[in-house]
């Protein structure tokens, strides 16, 4: 997708979206539709949870950087995350493989091996899939989900809800650029490895996002795919709402401090950390939270009134996060 102009009629990712998808009117069967992490269709034995995504060669991975099982499992992973964010849990899978010239059913053997090791961790089908030629190597897979009894919508934030994110912020964005040879770091090495990792296999937080949809009210959520800000804005956006957030209250590893210091810039707007953000009324405490969804959680700011979103403490002027149409920094 990065070859395609952000110039002209469209101007990013978003835009884009929301443009081809303007005239798709929606049966009675769809609950949710475009907008969100996933689509959320309605079933006499609950919601049912639809979501795809890809990796294209040269996008969003090199071949050159890990093993080819690490990237048939980050496959699975992107799309995990979608479900993790809606409270869901995962049930089967479709799978499109784009294949190139030049590469071999060995390597493809190994990808699909990750693929079916990740699978079945958590209790997922792959039921079908599809080969197709292409110009480079690409991972399409369409996953669905089954919802409980309650589903995490972005547009379900109110004013007066506090912002929580779980894990740590930042550390795929230098990964991504460790390993794209745009930061050198050769005197930490346990550093840089820790944060290629975190680019190169990344966890849903399934377990979290299930915990959390059982609360009254269910918090709004997303996945950090795109970065804090973005993702954040997109609660926002479907909420109608604004939000103030602590730049001393974003969680960093150590890894990151080592590296950045206090350099917030890559865990406000990096991507493909596959964290939660959630939204949700006050009373609940970090370190019940953390308990109850068995990963470090933190306070980073509440919802506001109006439109803004507010970084209060940054060091540096904050841009948009990741964006599919544009070229990575």
């Amino acid at each position: 997708m990065r070859k395609l102009s952000a110039r002209g009629s469209h101007s990013s990712e978003f835009e884009l979206i929301a443009r081809l998808s303007a005239g798709i009117r929606l049966s009675g069967r769809t609950v949710l539709g475009i907008g969100d992490d996933c689509a959320v269709m309605s079933r006499p034995q609950g919601p049912l949870l639809f979501t795809i995504d890809s990796i294209v060669e040269k996008v969003h991975c090199d071949l050159r950087w890990g093993t080819p099982e690490a990237l048939g499992a980050r496959a699975l992973a992107v799309n995990l995350s979608d479900i993790a964010a809606m409270g869901g849990r995962p049930t089967a899978c479709v799978v499109n493989l784009g294949v190139r010239e030049n590469i071999t059913a060995q390597t493809l053997e190994r990808i699909y091996s990750g693929l079916r090791d990740a699978a079945r961790e958590v209790s997922t089908d792959i039921v079908g899939g599809n080969i197709t030629r292409a110009r480079e190597l690409s991972i399409t897979i369409a996953l669905i989900g089954e919802a409980g009894s309650g589903v995490m919508r972005r547009d379900a934030a109110r004013v007066g809800d506090e912002i929580y994110v779980t894990g740590t912020l930042g550390d795929a964005a230098l990964g991504w650029r460790i390993l794209a040879g745009k930061l050198k770091a050769k005197k930490n090495r346990a550093a840089t490895k820790y944060l290629a990792e975190r680019f190169l296999s990344p966890h849903a937080r399934l377990y979290a996002g299930q915990r959390l949809a059982m609360l009254r009210p269910t918090p709004a959520a997303i996945d950090v795919s795109d970065g804090l800000m973005q993702d954040l804005g997109h609660i926002l956006e479907r909420s109608g709402v604004g939000a103030e957030i602590d730049a001393s209250r974003i969680p960093i590893s150590p890894a990151y401090r080592a590296l950045m210091g206090d350099d917030l810039r890559h865990a406000l707007t990096g991507g493909e950390d596959y964290e939660l953000i959630f939204c949700m009324k006050p009373g609940h405490s970090e370190a019940e939270l953390s308990r109850r969804l068995r990963v470090g959680v933190r306070r980073i700011g509440k919802i506001v009134r109006g439109k803004r979103l507010n970084v209060i403490g940054a060091s540096a002027p904050i841009v948009a996060g990741w964006d599919q149409l544009r070229s990575r920094g």
